[in-house]
């Protein structure tokens, strides 16, 4: 799935941008698809606490995949669309998608925990992490060789493939039922229950917050499409390359943390990972060479890995099971949401700043955001994460 989702987002970064030119269209996508995922939010955790979780993930897949589908058609037979529309019926699909996403994220969040012990939520983070970077890794590099060597048609029915299969695989996992509540919470009630509990958790508030205002200011990612293009001239080839660095990056240091997870000194951890991050992201945004900006996005993979298994363990170690599917959509708000949201921050600011511009600046937010979460979020800063397991 997060094969898919890579190698969808690189195609269509990359086709909306030759089809406009327009640095505002890419920043659009990620809020085409940041809306609805929030909308859903709440409600999707809500119902992850109370339906069989496979069955939600599976008709999302099936949701997921019909949005590839229709853009393999769009980009062949129904072309002329298109060419009639520009590039609307593309953010149209990113719409939908983004409503299938907002509700597939609890679901598996809250399914892995059925299926792993308690003791091995840290080391589960790990492998979770490694699986979705290997993921992250291969799709860009796939999608923009694909795209740069056989044409878009090749990338999309590779991207098809990729969320239909899963969607087989995942019949071959027997339902897992919930345990029975003794009293069904009306719909505002359990949305008020959820919110208060991460809100009046310090540790996970924080954790969650640090991630969000990372990520809005501090990617870069929506406008690789530019610097490959326009800054480091080196095509779709390149584009690949330079989306799949972070991941990669990610996928070695979330295998490492597969033997070794940051139990102790875990939230001084974090906040310097996050550090790292910002660090790199000032790096990408002032090079000019090819390999620099590679290695910037890799080391920026490499840290934002340890921050998401920090973040997952805590989730996984302080939620009760009743509230799992609540928890993980507010973190999709918190953090899932904010990719695509700070995809139209770099867009919008690219606009006004120039895309080096929009880089140096989140960059610059993300080291303040690090002192101030340092500041007032003790509890964060001082978490040791062996104590909760």
């Amino acid at each position: 799935m997060v094969l898919a989702i890579n190698i969808q987002a690189t195609i269509v970064g990359w086709q909306v941008y030759e089809l406009t030119g327009d640095l505002l269209d890419l920043g659009l996508l990620g809020l085409f698809e940041a809306i609805p995922s929030i909308v859903v939010a709440l409600y999707a955790g809500h119902l992850a606490d109370l339906k069989e979780r496979r069955g939600i993930i599976l008709v999302c897949l099936f949701i997921l995949f019909l949005c590839s589908l229709s853009l393999f058609l769009f980009s062949g037979k129904l072309s002329w669309i298109l060419q009639s529309f520009g590039a609307m019926p593309i953010f149209g699909v990113i719409f939908v998608s983004g409503i299938a996403r907002g509700f597939i994220s609890p679901a598996i969040f809250s399914f892995v925990t059925q299926l792993v012990p308690r003791e091995q939520y840290p080391h589960s983070a790990a492998w979770m992490g490694t699986s979705f970077q290997a993921g992250a890794v291969i799709g860009p590099a796939i999608g923009g060789i694909l795209y740069g060597w056989f044409g878009i048609q090749s990338a999309y029915l590779l991207d098809c493939f990729c969320i239909g299969l899963p969607m087989i695989l995942f019949l071959f996992i027997s339902p897992r039922p919930l345990l029975e509540k003794k009293v069904r919470e009306p719909l505002f009630t359990s949305l008020k229950a959820g919110l208060g509990f991460v809100w009046h958790n310090e540790i996970m508030l924080g954790a969650m917050a640090l991630d969000m205002f990372a990520v809005l200011f501090g990617g870069a990612i929506a406008l690789l499409p530019v610097f490959a293009k326009d800054i480091l001239f080196v095509g779709s080839e390149g584009l690949g390359v330079l989306r799949a660095a972070p991941s990669f990056g990610a996928l070695v240091m979330a295998y490492f943390l597969t033997h070794k997870p940051p139990l102790q000194n875990s939230g001084k951890i974090l906040l310097l990972s996050v550090l790292g991050f910002g660090c790199c992201m000032l790096v990408f945004g002032l090079s000019t060479f090819f390999w620099l900006s590679v290695m910037a996005l890799f080391l920026s993979g490499v840290f934002d890995s340890v921050s998401v298994v920090v973040r997952s363990t805590i989730m996984q170690t302080m939620t009760p099971e009743s509230m799992r599917g609540r928890v993980s959509s507010i973190n999709k708000i918190f953090i899932g949401s904010s990719n695509e949201i700070g995809a139209f921050e770099s867009g919008l600011t690219a606009k006004l700043l120039g895309p080096v511009g929009s880089v140096i600046a989140g960059g610059a937010m993300t080291l303040i955001i690090v002192l101030i979460a340092s500041r007032f979020a003790p509890k964060l800063r001082n978490l040791e994460l062996k104590d909760h397991l």
